[in-house]
C-alpha cells in the first residue's frame, strides 16, 4: 500500500525520532522527514516553499517542544493521533482515487487536510503574558469596566464569605446551593464591591480571579502540560499577595487533567496550598454535586468552609429585580413597572416549578423584554406591563395565559353551569365538584396540596371520565390518563415512579413523574383506582398529602397544581340493587360502605370528596343521543 520511497522515510524519522529520545512522533516530525522525500520536496518546489528555511523551523520547532523520555524509561516512541489521522487520511484518498500505492505526495495533502496541530506555538506566541491572564478573568476588572451586575442582597453570604477570606488558614468558602440561586453573583458581587471600596479594610487590595478550567484542559496533547499550566498559575496566585481563586463548578477540578489510570488531578494539586493558606480559593457547586462528587473527597472537602446558599423568598426577589431594573431597561430600550416586576417573581414562582429563584424571575424579564424589540418600531409600546409577563409565563410554563392571570374568575363562576351543559344527568356531582375546586382556588385550602384530590363513584358509562375530560378543556390544561388496571402487581409500582438503582431503565425515570414533570399544570385521571396494587395507594398518599412525588433519580414531581381524579366502580352493584321499605331507591349509604371497606381510612381522609354518580335514566340517555346526533 506505502511506496517503498514513502516507506523508507517514514523509517528513518521513526528512527531518528528513538535516537533523540522523542517521547512521541508528530506530525511536525513527519513533515520534517517529508522534506527528504523527492516526490514531496517536488511538489513544496512547485508551489513555492524555501526547502531550508521550511527544515530550519521545523527542526527548531520539533527540539523545543516535544517532550523527551527520561534516561531510564525504555518506552518506545509513540505516534500521536494527529500523525495516525494523517496517515490514514492519505490511504482513503489513495483507495477513493483508484490508486495503488501512497506516496509522499499523498500525506503531504493529508498533513494540510490537518488542523492547526501547534498549541504550542500560540503558548509561545503567549509566553510573556503570566498564567493568570491565559487561563484565568480578572473579576475586579470586568467590575470596573461594568460589566457586572450589582449585588441585591446576600449580605450574611457576603459577611461569611468575608470572615473566611481573613482566616489564617482553610481560608477557603464553598457556596453550594441549587442550579440559579445566585452563586456566582456572589463571588461576582465580592469583586465588585472591593472595586467599590464597599469592604473592610483587609480585603480592600484583594483581586479576584475566574479559573477556566476548560481553556486550562484545552490542547493538552501531551503528558504534564496540563500540570505545567496549573503550577504555572498556583505560582503567580502564590507571588500575588492579595489573589482569591474563584473556580465555579468546583467539583469538576476532581479528575480533571488526569492520565488514564493516574490520579494526580486538578483537586490534588491544589490541596496543598488550600490547606496551609498560601492560596485562598472560592468555590461554587450545587448540592446534588457536593454530595455526589465533592464531599466524597474527605481531604478537598474539610479544606473548604461550607455556606449553603438558599432560594430567596419572593419579596427578595423582587428587590433584586428592582436593583437590575435599570440594566434590562437600558439594554432592551423599555420601562418595566413595579407591578410588572412582581407578577415576574410571584408568577414564575408559582407557575416554574423546575427551576429557582431569582434566576427565573430574571429570565422572565429579560424575555419580555427580547419580545417587545422584536415587534416593529410603530407598534412598540416602551411600557412593559404584568400583562406581558403572563404571556411570558405562559409560554414558558407551556399553560393557557388566561390560567397564568389572577382573573380565572369567570371560568370558576360558571364552572358547574359550563360542566352542566357537557354532562347530563350528574347535577348534584358537578356541584359538589365544582365547590370543591372553587374552595381550593380562593386560597383558602391548604397551599402545599394538589388543587383538589377526587374519587368519582358510579357505575360504568354514567360520566365519569367525561366530566375529567371536559373539567381539564375548560380550566385549559392537559388530561393525563392512566388506566389503574396495568397497576394491579406489586412490582409495577416502579413504573410509575422509576425502577430502582441495579435495575433495568434506572435511569429512564417513572411515567407519573415524567409526566408530572412535563405538565405541571393538568388533570390526572386514574382510570379504576381499585384495581391498583395498595402500594400504589401508598405512594398517592404522599402526592395526595404534601404535594410532591420523588423519583428515582431524585427528581421531585410538583402535584400542587393538579387536579387528581380517581374513578372507580365499587358499590356500583349496591347502586344498581332494588331497596325494599320506605327508603326505596336509596342506596347511597350501600355504596359508602362498600367504599370504606374497599379504601383504607388514611386514603379517604386525604380526599376532598367523594363524588357519587348516579345512573342515567331514560329521559338523560335521550338527551345524550339528541346531542351527539345533532
Amino acid at each position: 500500500m506505502l511506496s517503498k520511497e514513502l516507506e523508507f522515510t517514514l523509517n528513518t524519522a521513526f528512527k531518528e525520532a528513538r535516537e533523540r529520545r522523542y517521547e512521541f512522533m508528530t506530525v511536525e516530525h513527519l513533515l520534517l522527514a517529508l522534506l527528504d522525500n523527492p516526490t514531496a520536496t517536488s511538489v513544496l518546489r512547485a508551489c513555492g516553499a524555501d526547502i531550508e528555511k521550511l527544515r530550519r523551523s521545523l527542526e527548531q520547532f520539533v527540539e523545543e517542544n516535544t517532550p523527551l523520555l527520561e534516561g531510564d524509561d525504555t518506552r518506545e516512541t509513540q505516534p500521536t493521533l494527529g500523525f495516525q489521522r494523517v496517515l490514514q487520511r492519505a490511504v482513503f484518498h489513495v483507495q477513493s482515487a483508484g490508486s495503488k500505492e501512497v506516496t509522499g505526495a499523498n500525506v503531504l495533502v493529508a498533513i494540510f487536510g490537518e488542523q492547526e496541530q501547534s498549541e504550542s506555538v500560540t503558548e509561545s506566541g503567549d509566553s510573556e503574558r503570566q498564567p493568570l491572564e491565559n487561563f484565568a478573568t480578572n473579576l475586579n476588572e470586568k467590575a470596573l469596566a461594568g460589566a457586572i451586575d450589582p449585588l441585591i442582597g446576600r449580605e450574611a453570604e457576603v459577611e461569611r464569605t468575608v470572615q473566611i477570606l481573613c482566616r489564617r488558614r482553610k481560608n477557603n468558602p464553598l457556596f453550594v446551593g441549587e442550579a440559579g440561586v445566585g452563586k456566582t453573583a456572589i463571588a461576582e458581587g465580592l469583586a465588585k464591591k472591593i472595586v467599590d471600596s464597599d469592604v473592610p479594610e483587609v480585603l480592600a487590595d484583594a483581586r479576584i480571579y475566574a479559573l477556566d478550567l476548560g481553556a486550562l484542559v484545552a490542547g493538552t496533547k501531551y503528558r504534564g502540560d496540563f500540570e505545567k499550566r496549573l503550577k504555572g498559575i498556583l505560582a503567580q496566585l502564590k507571588k500575588e499577595k492579595h489573589a482569591v481563586l474563584f473556580i465555579d463548578e468546583i467539583h469538576t477540578v476532581i479528575g480533571a487533567g488526569a492520565a488514564s489510570g493516574g490520579v494526580m488531578d486538578a483537586s490534588n494539586l491544589i490541596k496543598p496550598m488550600l490547606a496551609s493558606g498560601e492560596l485562598k480559593c472560592i468555590g461554587s457547586t450545587t448540592y446534588q454535586e457536593y454530595r455526589g462528587i465533592f464531599e466524597k473527597d474527605r481531604a478537598l472537602a474539610r479544606r473548604f468552609q461550607k455556606i449553603d446558599v438558599t432560594e430567596p423568598s419572593v419579596e427578595e426577589t423582587i428587590t433584586i429585580l428592582k436593583g437590575l431594573k435599570s440594566r434590562f431597561e437600558e439594554f432592551h430600550q423599555v420601562r418595566f413597572t413595579s407591578t410588572a416586576l412582581r407578577s415576574a417573581a410571584e408568577l414564575s414562582g408559582r407557575y416554574i416549578n423546575d427551576r429557582y429563584l431569582p434566576d427565573k424571575a430574571i429570565d422572565v424579564i429579560d424575555e419580555a423584554g427580547a419580545s417587545r424589540r422584536l415587534q416593529p418600531e410603530s407598534r412598540r409600546k416602551k411600557t412593559i406591563s404584568p400583562n406581558d409577563i403572563e404571556a411570558v409565563i405562559s409560554r414558558m410554563a407551556r399553560i393557557p395565559a388566561r390560567n397564568v392571570s389572577r382573573s380565572d374568575l369567570g371560568v370558576l363562576r360558571t364552572l358547574d353551569r359550563d360542566l352542566k351543559m357537557m354532562v347530563y344527568g350528574q347535577d348534584e356531582a358537578i356541584d359538589t365538584l365544582s365547590s370543591a375546586i372553587k374552595m381550593s382556588r380562593s386560597g383558602l385550602g391548604t397551599q402545599d396540596r394538589p388543587i383538589g384530590s377526587f374519587l368519582f363513584a358510579g357505575p360504568t358509562g354514567v360520566g365519569k371520565t367525561e366530566v375529567t375530560r371536559q373539567l381539564a378543556h375548560l380550566l385549559g390544561i392537559e388530561l393525563l390518563r392512566f388506566d389503574m388496571s396495568e397497576y394491579m402487581e406489586r412490582h409495577t409500582v416502579s413504573r410509575l415512579i422509576g425502577a430502582p438503582p441495579g435495575y433495568v431503565g434506572y435511569d429512564q425515570g417513572g411515567l407519573l413523574t415524567d409526566a408530572v414533570l412535563q405538565n405541571p399544570h393538568a388533570v390526572l385521571l386514574l382510570d379504576e383506582i381499585e384495581k391498583a396494587h395498595p402500594d400504589v395507594f401508598n405512594l398517592l398518599l404522599q402526592a395526595m398529602d404534601h404535594g410532591t412525588l420523588t423519583d428515582n433519580n431524585g427528581r421531585k414531581a410538583d402535584f400542587r397544581n393538579v387536579i387528581i381524579v380517581m374513578t372507580t366502580n365499587a358499590g356500583a352493584e349496591a347502586l344498581s340493587r332494588r331497596s325494599i321499605g320506605f327508603n326505596m331507591g336509596d342506596n347511597t349509604g350501600d355504596v359508602l360502605s362498600v367504599i370504606q371497606r374497599t379504601f383504607t381510612p388514611e386514603f379517604r381522609n386525604r380526599l376532598d370528596a367523594i363524588v357519587q354518580f348516579q345512573a342515567l335514566d331514560q329521559r338523560t340517555v335521550a338527551s345524550v343521543v339528541d346531542k351527539f346526533i345533532i
